[in-house]
Parts: structure tokens; sequence; C-alpha cells
């Protein structure tokens, strides 16, 4: 069975095979683009098989580099892992982030709704490296929950600010609101990637949105 392969531009964009012979690379872009390419190998292989089925040798060989090469990028295969999962955390944020609008006006569930939406919408969109992060991550032990954990409340935090920058006022909804929120959609969300059914996280949008927005203003008068 043939290994899925993640979406190209979403959270990972494969770079150009390098050219054999000589050439006039510099060191530090065969690097960058060999780490690019090793991140995409083993987010593919524990979307496939699970973190324990995957080694440096078929992590080197899916992206086509020594294990010599592998070793000059990361230490050992939790690098790898890692900095690929802080490339999904980062690539989330920014599309969370860029669902909102820039101009101070008073948050609704308009603004809920577009938050879930854009998160939900960005996992189906590569749902190979979803499957990786928000499923397989897990079995990298107590260094990868406190990682998930950070990610989390990070993500959390993020949210509290930009609801209460956008209104111009703090709407005193305590920041364990919006990680309860966070840690619900995450679990509904591995819970339809994990069955493999080919059901879309996408189809939890609305009914959440309704939920966490009544959640998030029960504080208000």
């Amino acid at each position: 069975m043939a290994v899925p392969t993640v979406r190209e531009g979403v959270f990972f964009t494969t770079p150009a095979e390098l050219p054999r012979g000589r050439h006039y690379l510099e060191r530090a872009d065969i690097v960058t683009a060999q780490r690019e390419r090793l991140m995409i190998a083993v987010t593919e292989l524990m979307a496939e098989s699970g973190y324990r089925g995957v080694s440096v040798q078929d992590a080197s060989m899916r992206a086509k580099v020594s294990k010599a090469a592998f070793y000059e990028c990361f230490d050992d295969k939790d690098a790898c892992v890692y900095a690929a999962y802080d490339r999904f955390i980062a690539v989330l944020l920014t599309r969370v982030r860029g669902a909102l609008p820039d101009e101070i006006h008073e948050w609704t569930s308009t603004d809920t709704a577009a938050v879930i939406k854009e998160y939900l919408a960005t996992l189906d969109a590569d749902p190979v490296t979803a499957r990786a992060f928000q499923v397989e991550m897990d079995a990298l032990g107590r260094p990868a929950r406190k990682r998930r954990r950070d990610a989390l409340v990070g993500m959390a935090q993020v949210l509290k600010t930009e609801r209460d920058r956008l209104s111009d006022r703090d709407h005193e909804v305590p920041v364990s609101a919006y990680v309860g929120a966070v840690y619900a959609m995450r679990q509904l969300a591995s819970d339809v990637l994990d069955e493999r059914g080919g059901a879309q996280v996408s189809e939890l949008a609305a009914e959440c949105a309704e939920w966490i927005e009544s959640m998030l203003t029960a504080h208000l008068g």
C-alpha cells in the first residue's frame, strides 16, 4: 500500500530535487531543502504507520537523502518530528489569525465561526499532516504531550488576545475557557481524523461555533 502524501503548499512544500554532480548551491540552501524533505517524510510515514513505525532509515529513504545528511539536519528522529510539528502549529496560528478582521469592532458569533471554520478547513486541506500531528503525535510520550499542551495553551492565549483587541476591551473571560474550547475542538477533530472514514472535520464547524460562542459569552453581562 502506498504511503499517503501531504498536500503541497499547506504546511509543507517539497523542494526541487538537488542536482547531481558538481553544482554551486550554498550548503545552507542544501540543508534547508533536506530538512524540508525530511519533515515531509516523517509526517507522511507517521500518518500511515504511527510514530513507532518510523525509523531514521525510513525517513531518509523516503526523503531521498542519506542517513549522514539526516544527522546533519536533525539530532534524532524526535527532533525531526518536533520540527515538523512546530511548523504545523505555526501554520494553524497564521491561518486562524488571517480569518479575523484587522479593524476594531464588537466581536460577534461570526468571528467565532470564522476562527473555527478556518482551523478545521486547514486540517481538511492536508488530512495527512493533520492526522500525523493530531492523532499520532501523542505516541512520543510525555515530552510530546507537553509540547502539545504548550501549543494549545498558546493558541488559546492568542484567541483571547485577538478577541479583546478587536473589541477594544477586556471581556473578563478567563484564558482557561479558551483553553477548554481549543482542547474540545482539537479532540473532536482528532476523532474524525482517526476514523479514516472519509469524513471532513469541517462538518463540525457550524455546531461547534454555536456552543463555543455561548461558552465564551457566558461571563458577559
